[in-house]
């Protein structure tokens, strides 16, 4: 067998191997948000506490994601983003431990620093793969995410409806996300730092190349942290829904995303980058309309569907985006994440102080007019669709189109 072959049969398994890591990693998310209101029950928290103690997610993942990229420097990527992976799958059981705000503020900090590095350390894989690939795959790899957070909303559906303690719920999960995460990681690029390369910085400001980019990125994925965690609670206190009807509320959520993200690439080759993401600002906008608007479970459940639809191909065009932008693909591609990231850790605590402020009614007024900036901005993800087609990784010349 040849090098270019050994090449070959290498990243294609090590795409595999990411799409698989992608979807581990959603399904810990997935599994996590379909339980809240169990978690804010079981903790006695009023909505406003409960929003204060999902802020500590965004805290946990905004100190620890930068460290991603030292680690991974340190021990390698494999070994880097196995570890991680790991620690996230783990910590999805401390949540349901929780019988307090102290506690759950302090659970939410360990869960969201963990998925903050892990996330980072596998999409810097998925960047290099599509790197040597010369082609994107990063929206089917984020709607391998969404397909696995199906998977996991799912699953905590079936709990929430049989009336499961959380608490094993998330054990069970946690130890099969955990090993199924373990066995992925083998077959991911080992990749090792050059001998005279210095490790990155613990803190970079992102460039501004990417503040607009990364502002795109931040409607779209404020309406998904939002909808995640606070659907199944806008459904079962506003509209007195069972608690495994608004579970399935998330599922729905979740299943819209991951088939729009599967089918992202095809439908961006098809219109570009710039008319897929205000027709999927327009389809946000009108989700979140049908869910303000909603007095009946089956309209919300139709608006955040719709919201899920629309935005669901945004952020892996923002990461294309980024790596066209600008001087330092690699540091823009981090700012981005860095942006859209902390805005879907921070829009589910901003939705339950607004919410105890006024109601979620109003907080779901946020998320749609933040929704318009989809079409107003879009604009600027015109570097991904000249980038796309121009720009090639020298590295990708040698490396054959594994599809068919």
């Amino acid at each position: 067998m040849s090098d270019v072959s050994r090449t070959h049969d290498e990243v294609r398994r090590a795409r595999y191997a990411v799409a698989a890591v992608f979807a581990v990693h959603g399904a810990v998310t997935g599994s996590f948000a379909t339980r809240v209101p169990w978690v804010q029950e079981h903790a006695a928290l009023g909505t406003g506490q409960l929003g204060f103690a999902l802020a500590f997610t965004a805290l946990g993942a905004s100190c620890a994601m930068p460290l991603a990229g030292r680690i991974s420097h340190r021990f390698g990527s494999r070994a880097a983003l196995r570890g991680l992976l790991a620690l996230w799958t783990l910590s999805l059981a401390l949540p349901s431990l929780a019988p307090n705000l102290v506690t759950l503020c302090l659970a939410m900090f360990t869960y969201g620093a963990t998925a903050g590095m892990a996330d980072v350390a596998m999409n810097a894989l998925g960047v290099e793969i599509e790197r040597l690939l010369g082609k994107s795959i990063m929206s089917g790899l984020h709607g391998m995410w969404s397909a696995g957070a199906l998977i996991g909303s799912a699953a905590g559906t079936l709990a929430a409806h049989l009336g499961a303690d959380a608490r094993l719920h998330f054990a069970l999960a946690s130890a099969v996300l955990t090993v199924l995460g373990f066995v992925a990681c083998g077959w991911v690029l080992d990749l090792q730092p050059a001998e005279d390369e210095e490790p990155p910085p613990r803190f970079a400001l992102p460039p501004r190349s990417a503040l607009l980019i990364g502002a795109v990125g931040f409607c779209a994925v404020f309406a998904e942290g939002a909808s995640l965690d606070w659907s199944a609670v806008f459904l079962r206190d506003r509209l007195d829904s069972s608690a495994g009807l608004a579970a399935a509320c998330t599922t729905g959520f979740m299943l819209t995303m991951a088939v729009a993200r599967i089918a992202g690439d095809a439908v961006v080759n098809r219109f570009g980058a710039v008319r897929t993401v205000r027709a999927g600002g327009v389809l946000a906008v009108l989700g979140g309309l049908l869910i303000v608007l909603a007095g009946h479970p089956a309209v919300a459940m139709a608006g955040f569907a719709l919201t899920g639809l629309g935005i669901a191909v945004v952020v892996p065009l923002c990461f294309a985006a980024a790596g066209h932008a600008g001087p330092n693909p690699s540091q823009a591609i981090a700012g981005v994440a860095t942006i859209t990231y902390t805005s879907g850790l921070i829009a589910p605590s901003l939705i339950g102080g607004v919410a105890q402020a006024t109601s979620l009614m109003v907080s779901f007024c946020v998320v749609t007019a933040l929704a318009c900036g989809l079409t107003v901005f879009a604009g600027v993800l015109r570097t991904a669709e000249r980038g796309g087609r121009a720009e090639v990784s020298p590295r990708a010349a040698a490396v054959p189109d594994p599809r068919p």
